[in-house]
């Protein structure tokens, strides 16, 4: 084992289930232009993890939330073709938006943002290992290996 890269950077997702449907943004910018993920991002200095993922949220969905439990933990090591080359650690959070009309904008660096039945998420083209995760931890239903 060597550690001749940067140390892991710490990021959040956040899980947002309204009546069934998963709120998905389309990615804009590197890593992995154009699937589709959970808004989140990376932790500031100094920011506390459930400050990030509400910042976060409104950032890249214009919608304004409340953190809950934490889901689960996700990584991301770079492979071989990868555009990028960071690894992260992905704290991923259930989060409770305020607005009753969960009004969506595209924003910061999401190409689109959509609500996706739950049923339908699997269907997308997701980041790596998206589906699996969201399958794992109960948020859509177990999809075929």
């Amino acid at each position: 084992m060597t550690a001749d890269g940067p140390a892991p950077q710490v990021a959040v997702g956040a899980v947002v289930v309204v009546d069934d449907h998963l709120l998905l943004v389309r990615r804009g910018q590197p890593p992995q232009v154009g699937r589709w993920s959970l808004p989140g991002g990376r932790v500031q200095h100094g920011e506390l993890l459930a400050e990030a993922v509400v910042r976060e949220l409104a950032e890249e969905t214009g919608i304004a939330g409340v953190c809950d439990e934490q889901i689960g933990v996700a990584e991301l090591v770079p492979s071989p073709g990868d555009d990028h080359q960071g690894h992260y650690v992905v704290i991923d959070f259930a989060v409770t938006p305020l607005d009753s009309h969960h009004r969506i904008r595209a924003g910061s660096d999401a190409a689109e943002v959509r609500w996706v039945p739950t049923w339908d998420v699997a269907e997308l083209d997701l980041t790596p290992g998206l589906a699996e995760f969201l399958s794992e931890h109960g948020v859509i239903d177990t999809i075929a290996r």
